[in-house]
């Protein structure tokens, strides 16, 4: 889902809770990796890879200039001759340390042993986050949950687009002092290039 269709669906989602939750989870999940300096761990079930998230950020961690936006995709069943970025097990979690970040991306509870792996890394000191079950030990043991239950008005893809999109959106730090020229420049040119607004 591009910019323009992102753009679209927060148009017609205006008024709903989807724009103001995804927002919030988008910003945890933002300021958890950013204030770390990376190490986002992603991980689905074994039916459930968030594929698309993982492509999703790692485009929105390139456009906003948030390289810690771009995640490791954890797999349950990597395969010997995958690429590196594929081949990622569920080792990476057990190995997972306080600053980094696990977001759990499931349609349902996940398996208990993906919760345990979840529940040592949190205890390691990493912060869970979880997107999917509404309900059950998932959404108890993360720091945030967004709940997409099932009969939801948006599927569980459609809401990963709305997060990976709110999470890349650029909220500079208010700046003291001075603009330099290539600070007044370097602003110029992102106005310059930003999509046009979008009514809410």
């Amino acid at each position: 889902m591009d910019a323009v269709r992102v753009a679209l669906l927060r148009e017609v989602l205006a008024g709903t809770r989807w724009l103001g939750d995804t927002r919030h989870f988008a910003g945890t999940l933002r300021g958890s990796v950013v204030s770390h300096g990376g190490g986002l761990l992603l991980v689905g079930t074994p039916e459930y890879e968030p594929w698309h998230l993982a492509a999703h950020l790692v485009d929105e961690a390139a456009w906003s200039g948030t390289p810690e936006l771009s995640p490791t995709l954890v797999r349950h069943a990597p395969r010997p001759g995958d690429p590196a970025q594929l081949a990622v097990g569920l080792g990476r979690l057990e190995a997972a340390r306080r600053g980094e970040t696990v977001l759990v991306v499931a349609p349902g509870e996940p398996s208990a042993p993906l919760l345990e792996r979840v529940c040592d890394a949190r205890r390691a000191g990493a912060t869970v986050l979880s997107l999917g079950p509404g309900a059950g030990e998932l959404p108890a043991m993360a720091h945030e949950n967004l709940s997409v239950p099932d009969g939801s008005e948006l599927d569980l893809d459609t809401v990963q687009h709305l997060v990976s999109a709110a999470a890349g959106e650029n909220a500079r730090p208010a700046h003291r002092g001075p603009l330099r020229f290539r600070d007044r420049l370097s602003r110029l040119a992102d106005l310059l290039t930003a999509p046009p607004p979008t009514r809410w």
